[in-house]
């Protein structure tokens, strides 16, 4: 995964954000182990909707679970996915496609 320093991605609050398979952070943020797999958790879920699915789903949930909660971001199945599992450096290789699903329901 390429790594870019800049002063405009991610917005004030985040340590990162992952636009297509790039992950932007603040020029001196410290990209750990943990951070880079909850990264690469969302580039395999990209990869598996071919990127534009991806980012159109992700906002129309995110608008539908701000109705309903109040850290709506949190909520979204894609980063309920990859939060549950970005300590295990190992989940990818034994990750199924579409595992986001699974976090449509779960509480």
């Amino acid at each position: 995964m390429k790594i870019v320093h800049s002063r405009w991605l991610p917005p004030r609050g985040y340590s990162g954000i992952n636009l297509f398979g790039v992950l932007f952070v603040h020029p001196g943020q410290y990209v750990s182990p943990r951070m880079l797999n909850h990264e690469r958790i969302h580039t395999a879920q990209m990869r598996e909707m071919a990127f534009l699915p991806f980012y159109l789903f992700y906002i129309m949930e995110w608008m539908v679970k701000k109705l309903f909660h109040r850290n709506a971001y949190r909520n979204i199945s894609f980063e309920r996915e990859a939060y549950d599992n970005d300590h295990n450096l190992n989940y990818l290789s034994r990750r199924p496609l579409f595992a986001w699903r699974h976090y449509l329901r779960k509480k």
